[in-house]
C-alpha cells in the first residue's frame, strides 16, 4: 500500500505510520512543523503544509491507494469541517481504495455540547458524505495516556493511579500500538468498507479494576484516584495550550457529569472479532513499559536501564 497518514506526527498516527512502514509499505504524511522539529519517523516521508491547505493536501494524497487519518486537537467546528473536506476531496482525486479515520474518541449517538464528539462527528460525516470507501474508529481511552511524567511518577513512587474518570466509569483501555493494528486491520480486511467500530481493550475496566489490573503489572499495591476533569485540564494546558486542553477535557466532564457513563465500555469483542485483532492485556501492557525511569530512587533508575 502506499498510505497518506494524517496525524503521523502525533502519537495515534504515529504508531500506525511506524506498523505500516514495519510492514514494508510506503507512508507519507503532513506537517505544520519544521522539520528539525518534527518527531523521527524512520521510513516516512513528511511534507511541510497545512490541513487547512486544499493545495498541500492533495499533494499529500497524490498517488496514494489508501489512507489513515486522525484529526489534530483541534475543536473548532469550521476549521475542522474545512480540514475534512480537503482530506474527503484529495482522496476522491486520487481514487483512494479506502480511508480509515481514527475518530480519537467514542462518539455519543446523539448531539452534545461538547465539542471533542462534535467535531468528529463533522469530521465523520464530511468523509462519509464524498463517497469515499470509510471505515470508522471509535477508540475509548489509551493506555498510553497513563505512561507519562503526569502518571509515572506517583505510579511508581506512591502507588496511586490518578485519572480525570469516575472510578465507577467502564473504561476499555487500549494501547497506541493495539489502535494500530485496528487501523492496519480496517485498512486491509475485505468488505468493511461503510462500517464504524467502537473498538476497545481486552475488556471494560472501572478505575479500582484498572489499578488492580496496574498492581498486577507492576508488582506493587496500586489504588486508583478519580482526579478533577478541571485538576486535569490546567496541567494539560501547560503542555498543549488552553485551547486544545479544554477540548480534550470536554470529554471528561461529560463522563463526570454522568450523562452517557457507558460511553468508554467495551462491545463484548465485537469490534476487535469483526477485525481480526487481540488487544493486550492491561497488566501485560504494564509490564511492559519502562516505568522505573520515574523513580524516586536513583539505584532503582540504574538498575532499570541496566536491564
Amino acid at each position: 500500500m502506499r498510505v497518506a497518514v494524517v496525524g503521523a506526527t502525533g502519537f495515534q498516527g504515529g504508531a500506525v505510520a511506524r506498523l505500516l512502514t514495519e510492514r514494508d509499505h510506503r507512508v507519507r504524511t503532513l506537517s505544520r512543523r519544521p522539520q528539525g522539529d518534527r518527531p523521527p519517523l524512520p521510513g516516512v516521508s513528511c511534507a511541510t503544509g497545512d490541513l487547512g491547505d486544499a493545495e498541500a493536501v492533495r499533494q499529500l494524497f497524490t498517488g496514494a491507494t489508501h489512507a489513515a487519518v486522525v484529526m489534530p486537537l483541534v475543536y473548532e467546528a469550521k476549521r475542522v469541517r474545512a480540514y475534512a473536506r480537503n482530506i474527503a476531496d484529495a482522496a476522491v482525486e486520487a481514487g483512494v481504495r479506502r480511508l480509515v479515520y481514527n475518530a480519537n474518541t467514542r462518539v455519543p449517538r446523539t448531539a452534545t455540547d461538547v465539542a471533542a464528539f462534535e467535531t468528529r462527528r463533522i469530521a465523520e460525516e464530511e468523509l462519509r458524505e464524498s463517497g469515499v470507501p470509510l471505515v470508522v474508529l471509535r477508540p475509548p481511552v489509551y493506555l498510553d495516556n497513563l505512561f507519562s511524567p503526569w502518571n509515572g511518577p506517583a505510579l511508581v513512587n506512591e502507588g496511586i493511579l490518578a485519572y480525570p474518570l469516575p472510578a465507577d466509569v467502564p473504561a476499555a483501555w487500549l494501547s497506541h500500538r493495539d489502535l494500530a493494528h485496528a487501523v492496519y486491520a480496517a485498512l486491509t480486511v475485505p468488505g468493511l468498507a461503510g462500517r464504524t467500530y467502537d473498538i476497545g481493550g481486552a475488556r471494560s475496566l472501572t478505575g479500582d479494576e484498572l489499578a488492580e489490573e496496574f498492581g498486577k503489572g507492576l508488582g506493587r499495591a496500586v489504588r486508583y484516584r478519580a482526579l478533577a476533569p478541571h485538576v486535569f485540564e490546567q496541567g494539560l494546558a501547560q503542555a498543549i495550550g488552553p485551547a486544545g486542553a479544554a477540548g480534550v477535557a470536554g470529554i471528561y466532564h461529560h463522563m463526570a457529569a454522568g450523562r452517557d457513563p457507558l460511553l468508554l465500555a467495551g462491545d463484548d469483542g465485537l469490534s476487535a472479532g469483526e477485525l481480526s485483532v487481540t488487544p493486550a492485556q492491561v497488566d501485560e501492557w504494564v509490564a511492559r513499559q519502562p516505568w522505573q525511569i520515574w523513580a524516586s530512587d536513583p539505584e532503582e533508575r540504574g538498575a532499570q536501564t541496566l536491564t
